[in-house]
């Protein structure tokens, strides 16, 4: 099942299903990947025909934002949850702890990387992380984006956490799918600074009220202001002018 958000199709997700479908994913030895969207990523997907493609081709487009929730429950989805990046990423990684999937982490900066890889060895000692890297802050050329599929393709890690930010994660996955041999890529943005704790994350009852959003603009004002006031106005303007679909 899934629901229209103005072009962009989400899933009707719950943490439960979405890890008994990463495990498939997985086990199938196939390259997949899963994209995480709130308002801001539906919205912007509206006019960004690329961001959308991307998003409506991933194998799971995940709700990450408790507004998508509220709308979808509204429309009936009574199992519909937001299964956000960073709370998935946490359910996966122990889930991966206990099969022995092995784990490659791309983006961010190294200072970052380095006290995610902390962190997480402390939260889940036996996790297998093959490598963790961050990229250049720039477009990779060519021969620099063939050296990093060629060593995802020879480390061959199950899992492949993408922080690039949206939406430059999804489209990069959306673009490198088709070359990799195997793995399932899971594009998480800030997941990576929130565990790493390097950006502080909203207080759990923000999240469930659906006001984290308030929470990042209070932390950043100016940077999130403009941001946030023409998304979300956007996003309700379009819930009146388009309403959203239902399809299996």
């Amino acid at each position: 099942m899934k629901i229209n958000f103005f072009g962009t199709w989400i899933d009707d997700q719950n943490e439960k299903r979405q890890l008994a479908q990463v495990n498939s994913f997985i086990q199938s030895n196939q390259p997949h990947y899963i994209t995480y969207s709130n308002v801001r990523v539906v919205v912007t997907a509206r006019k960004d025909k690329e961001l959308m493609e991307a998003i409506n081709q991933a194998d799971i487009s995940s709700p990450d934002g408790k507004p998508l929730e509220i709308v979808a429950r509204l429309k009936g989805l009574k199992d519909f949850r937001r299964c956000a990046g960073p709370d998935m990423m946490l359910a996966i990684l122990e889930e991966s702890e206990k099969r022995g999937y092995t784990n490659y982490f791309y983006g961010s900066t190294r200072d970052t990387l380095d006290k995610l890889k902390d962190n997480l060895l402390k939260r889940y000692p036996k996790l297998k992380i093959l490598k963790m890297y961050s990229p250049p802050f720039r477009p990779l050329t060519t021969e620099e984006e063939k050296v990093i599929i060629d060593e995802f393709n020879t480390l061959s890690p199950d899992l492949i956490w993408i922080a690039l930010g949206a939406p430059k994660q999804e489209k990069w996955m959306f673009q490198v799918r088709k070359r990799l041999t195997r793995g399932t890529m899971l594009g998480v943005g800030a997941a990576f600074d929130f565990h790493a704790h390097t950006l502080k994350r909203a207080p759990r009852w923000m999240q469930q009220w659906g006001l984290e959003w308030f929470f990042r603009l209070i932390s950043e004002p100016r940077r999130l202001f403009k941001q946030y006031l023409v998304t979300n106005t956007l996003f309700f303007w379009y819930l009146l002018k388009y309403g959203v679909k239902i399809s299996e």
